[in-house]
């Protein structure tokens, strides 16, 4: 399908005139939807809606899946809304708007256009209640690193609060003093939220390599591939990263940043490919 092929190398003119291809930002979206959704899961909320440890996989991966066909369905509908100006119009939206507040804004508008007073309540329940167990698990894993950084005894209620009170405070003052950025700031989370889900599929790929025999360790090698050549590329292509410094160079934006970071997949694979050539491979772990 051409437009389909068309709109991958770039999408003029969805925000405001400015430069925004499928490849990699929607890949990133996506992708951190579905991260989200397992690592969601690790939050104590969910932790205690546990009967068994048996339950770990199905509970985890299922949040992972159903997160990123969540997040399928709401690039599809991003991508049909931006196409209508008259649509945007009808529901408030602005593009200047979406490009400051982000998400939230977009799944509010269209969810009250489309269903009503339901969809409004859908949009709560998606945006506001369901991400509650990821702001959970962020908040609790700052505060155990900040503790274990500078020694701070965790036990004690007050001591949690020593430090849980400052990260709320300046959460409360991004999403307040500096919502206007809030998009951005949601764009460098997706982006960091991804840098980790690569890194963990590497590592997912070398354990399994050294640890399983045959081919297993291919199952996390080509999405760990797929990841690394998303993440190069949106850090060598994105307004909010080296795209920015280089945004009046069309030969950079439209090509330059893609060769870049498939060089840097290519690369790391190399890398990878020598490691393995040169490790013995363990018996089965137990």
């Amino acid at each position: 399908m051409p437009e389909i092929w068309q709109g991958l190398e770039n999408m003029q003119e969805l925000a405001g005139g400015t430069s925004k291809p499928i490849f990699p930002m929607m890949f990133i979206s996506i992708a951190c939807g579905a991260v989200s959704g397992f690592h969601a899961t690790q939050s104590p909320l969910m932790a205690r809606c546990f009967s068994s440890e048996k339950q770990g996989r199905p509970i985890f991966y299922g949040s992972m899946i159903t997160e990123g066909v969540v997040g399928l369905i709401w690039a599809a509908a991003a991508t049909y809304i931006f196409h209508n100006p008259d649509l945007m119009a009808q529901i408030g939206l602005t593009y200047a708007d979406v490009e400051s507040k982000g998400g939230p804004l977009v799944v509010n508008g269209l969810s009250g256009a489309w269903l009503g007073t339901f969809g409004a309540v859908l949009a709560v329940i998606g945006v506001v209640a369901c991400p509650i167990t990821s702001g959970d698990t962020a908040m609790r894993a700052a505060r155990l690193m900040v503790a274990e950084i500078f020694g701070f005894e965790q036990k004690k209620l007050s001591s949690r609060l020593y430090l849980a009170l400052p990260l709320f405070g300046i959460s409360l003052l991004l999403l307040t003093v500096f919502s206007n950025q809030f998009g951005v700031l949601w764009r460098y989370f997706a982006f960091i939220n991804q840098l980790l889900a690569m890194c963990t599929l590497w590592v997912i790929t070398v354990f399994l390599f050294k640890h399983r025999k045959g081919w297993f360790y291919v199952m996390a090698l080509l999405p760990a591939l797929f990841m690394t050549m998303v993440i190069f590329t949106y850090f060598f292509r994105a307004p909010e990263c080296l795209g920015g410094v280089f945004a009046n160079n069309e030969l950079y934006q439209n090509t330059l940043s893609y060769l870049a970071g498939a060089a840097a997949t290519v690369s790391i694979f190399c890398i990878f490919i020598h490691w393995a050539n040169k490790t013995q491979r363990l018996p089965d772990a137990d």
